[in-house]
C-alpha cells in the first residue's frame, strides 16, 4: 500500500487485541511511526512498552492516557475502543485539527450524530469493517442484491469471539445497510434479530441477523440470498486481525490528505 513518508500514528485502545495489531502493523510499515499509545487511566497495561505489549522488541514509547499531548503530536489518530472514549477523543481532535479514523463500534444514534458533526469540522473515516476484502464483500453485496431484487429472501450471520461486546457486529449491519438501501428497504424496519417459538411464515421483506459468540473467533460474516431452487452466499472469514489493522493504517495514511469529511473504506479503496 501507498504510504506517506514518516506519518505519525496515535493509537486508542492500545492495549486491546485491535490496539496490539495496530502496532504490529505500524512496526512492519518502515514509513510509519507509532507517535502514541492510549489506553484508560485504570488499565493495567498503563506504563508497559507498548512494542513489548504487543510481543514485538521494546519501542520507547509506553501506554498511557495522555490524550492531549498524544493527539497534538500525532498526523492521525487512530481509534479501536469505546463509544464515550472515542467521543472524548473526537472533541480533542476537533480542536487539535487532526484527522482520526474510528473503528469502534456499538454507537447509539446520538452518539453517531456527534460522529457525523465533527466530520463537517475534521476528516474522519469511520468503517465497521477495515479489512480490504469485507469492503469488497460490500461492493459485492450491492451488485447482487440490485440484480437479484426482492424474490430471494435475505440471512445475515455472523460469529465473534466470546468477549465481543455488542451484537449483531457492526459489519453485520453494515453489510444489511447495503442489501436494504439496494432494495429500497429501510433497515431499521425489516431487521429481524434472532427468532424463536412459534414466528409465522416469513416476511419477504425482512432482512434476519443471527449472531454465533463464542472461542477466539476472529470475524466470519456470512449473507444469504435464499430463492426457489437456489441460493447465493457472500462471506469472509478473517484468521488474523493485522488485515484489519493495514487497512486502517491504510485508511489513516489516506485521509491525511484529505480535507474535512465524512468517508469510509469504500472511498479509500475507490470501491464508490
Amino acid at each position: 500500500m501507498a504510504m506517506n513518508k514518516d506519518t505519525r500514528i496515535a493509537i486508542l485502545g492500545a492495549s486491546g487485541r485491535m490496539g496490539r495489531a495496530l502496532i504490529e502493523g505500524i512496526l512492519d510499515a518502515p514509513e510509519l511511526t507509532l507517535s502514541a499509545a492510549l489506553t484508560r487511566d485504570d488499565d493495567p497495561a498503563l506504563g508497559k512498552d507498548a512494542g513489548i505489549w504487543a510481543g514485538r522488541p521494546a519501542l520507547g514509547v509506553a501506554i498511557d492516557a495522555d490524550f492531549a499531548t498524544a493527539i497534538a503530536g500525532c498526523d492521525v489518530l487512530v481509534d479501536f475502543s469505546q463509544p464515550i472514549a472515542t467521543l472524548t477523543a473526537l472533541e480533542r481532535c476537533v480542536a487539535a485539527a487532526r484527522p482520526m479514523v474510528i473503528g469502534t463500534t456499538g454507537f447509539d444514534a446520538a452518539q453517531q450524530a456527534r460522529v457525523a458533526e465533527a466530520a463537517t469540522k475534521i476528516p474522519l473515516c469511520q468503517a465497521a469493517n477495515y479489512s480490504i476484502g469485507v469492503n469488497v464483500c460490500l461492493k459485492l453485496l450491492d451488485q447482487a442484491a440490485r440484480a437479484l431484487g426482492p424474490d430471494y429472501d435475505v440471512e445475515i450471520v455472523e460469529a465473534h469471539h466470546r468477549h465481543k461486546v455488542d451484537a449483531p457486529s457492526g459489519t453485520a449491519l453494515a453489510m444489511g445497510r447495503v442489501v436494504a438501501a439496494a432494495l429500497g428497504r429501510d433497515l431499521e424496519r425489516v431487521a429481524i434479530h434472532g427468532r424463536e417459538g412459534r414466528t409465522g411464515a416469513r416476511d419477504r421483506q425482512t432482512i434476519g441477523f443471527s449472531s454465533v459468540r463464542g472461542g477466539d473467533v476472529v470475524g466470519d460474516h456470512q449473507v444469504l440470498f435464499l430463492g426457489e431452487g437456489e441460493r447465493i452466499e457472500i462471506g469472509h472469514r478473517a484468521s488474523s486481525r493485522l488485515n484489519f489493522a493495514r487497512g486502517a493504517l491504510r485508511a489513516a495514511c489516506w485521509l491525511e490528505q484529505r480535507g474535512p469529511g465524512a468517508y469510509d473504506m469504500r472511498d479509500v479503496l475507490g470501491l464508490r
